[in-house]
């Protein structure tokens, strides 16, 4: 991510995308955001990720897709005061659905194949 990040900031520079640019034109709570992006959605949620693979499966730890726009629709409501429609609270409840669906099915063993007579004649001899 570091790297992308790099990158395309490059790439903006070379593409003249900071011309207009003046960092004092933005706000606070813009700055403020950025940061929290920064630290909470890339360093410590990566890091949970990488120790939660460690320690669950990766079917139930690849559920964080499914979870992390519910949170966000939940954020954007109670801290940013932006509108909870029908269509976004049946979309969470699906999401929801799909999630429980996916921790709590048993995970499928593969069927061990069972070899011919024909073949275990030919292999042990």
């Amino acid at each position: 991510m570091l790297a992308g990040g790099v990158f395309l900031t490059l790439a903006a520079a070379a593409f003249g995308e900071f011309r207009n640019f003046h960092p004092s034109t933005i706000s606070r709570g813009v700055w403020f955001s950025l940061l929290y992006l920064i630290v909470a959605g890339s360093i410590i949620g990566f890091t949970a990720y990488v120790w939660l693979l460690h320690h669950e499966s990766p079917t139930k730890v690849g559920t964080y897709a499914y979870v992390n726009p519910v949170v966000a629709v939940l954020i954007g409501y109670f801290l940013g005061g932006e509108p909870l429609a029908l269509r976004t609270i049946a979309g969470t409840a699906l999401i929801l659905i799909s999630v429980i669906a996916i921790t709590t099915m048993p995970a499928k063993k593969p069927a061990q194949e069972s070899v011919l007579p024909e073949v275990q004649e030919v292999v042990g001899s």
